[in-house]
């Protein structure tokens, strides 16, 4: 694959800057407030930290349930969006959808993370980033004039982290973060990875095997990898490749319950496996789904997967 051009496939353009033009024109959906007949949620835009300008787009289900009268509060969950950490918004239909549906069928009240993005902000921006917006919904729901939504409707001692591909990589570093952190109210009763995002220096079989994916070929995750790191590391930085990390792996036990899904044709499928090694190795009580038939991403362009995932992730949240 020596004459592939990684930043073609990715529809991006690098600037004399450092920073990338992106060319790709991804759908997207305006936030609903109100009820819209056949929308089975309603969702509005907060601003997280004004000076960074990270926002997040909230879920909440139109019907809400209820047990003698009374709302029955529902599990937070703070969503990370794929991209590669260079691309994509929550914004965009290929979030906004499921993250609606999670809202509605879980029921949840779901907080999608607008993080920034590499390489104009590498990483640990986008974990960074995650902390804010914990931190955000902290205040809310101590703050009498608060989010009504999150104070109204959430249960803040059920809050999740989860997110697919890369923001599944966000999801799991940003909840090692917040361990170190003073979150009180909040309690973080676990994550859950949808195909997430890890890699390493060493070349592993299935990264081999399916070098040219036609989705992410090897040159593309290498791509991803180099925007995305901070300058002068390489691939087994803890951000990538956290089996690799000794001082890291000793905080992953206080995760508690993880969820992982993973399918056998994604390149990164030998890397997941080697992060559940890891998790178990560690005592973490892990709950992993790996399916023989499927790649990176097939719950995007099929909806019978898509639903199969939702309904493993509905599970996990208790």
């Amino acid at each position: 694959m020596s004459k592939f051009d990684p930043y073609q496939h990715l529809s991006i353009r690098l600037n004399p800057d450092g920073t990338i033009t992106r060319l790709t024109n991804i759908p997207s959906t305006e936030a609903n407030p109100d009820i819209i007949p056949g929308i089975p949620t309603v969702s509005k835009d907060v601003t997280v930290n004004e000076a960074t300008k990270v926002w997040a787009r909230i879920f909440r289900p139109n019907k809400l349930p209820s047990n003698d009268n009374t709302v029955v509060r529902l599990p937070i969950v703070f969503y990370f969006h794929g991209g590669g950490f260079t691309l994509f918004s929550v914004s965009n239909i290929t979030t906004h959808q499921p993250c609606s549906t999670i809202a509605s069928e879980t029921p949840a009240i779901v907080v999608a993370v607008e993080h920034r993005l590499a390489p104009e902000h590498r990483l640990p921006t986008q974990y960074e980033d995650a902390i804010d917006t914990i931190l955000w919904v902290k205040k809310q729901v101590l703050d009498p004039q608060g989010e009504r939504w999150l104070r109204d409707y959430g249960d803040f001692t059920r809050c999740y982290l989860g997110g697919r591909g890369s923001g599944g990589n966000i999801a799991f570093h940003a909840a090692i973060k917040a361990a170190d952190r003073d979150i009180k109210p909040l309690n973080i009763n676990g994550i859950f990875l949808n195909q997430p995002m890890f890699g390493g220096k060493e070349r592993l079989p299935s990264e081999l095997k399916y070098a040219t994916d036609q989705l992410i070929p090897l040159p593309v995750l290498d791509l991803l990898w180099e925007l995305a790191l901070p300058k002068a590391t390489d691939r087994d930085h803890r951000y990538c490749n956290p089996m690799q990390d000794a001082v890291y792996k000793s905080k992953v036990s206080s995760l508690g319950r993880c969820l992982v899904i993973s399918f056998d044709m994604d390149p990164m499928f030998d890397r997941v496996q080697a992060f559940v090694q890891m998790l178990v190795a560690e005592k973490v009580q892990v709950d992993a789904r790996f399916d023989i038939v499927g790649f990176h991403n097939v719950d995007i362009v099929d909806t019978q997967r898509a639903q199969a995932i939702l309904n493993i992730i509905k599970e996990f949240i208790i």
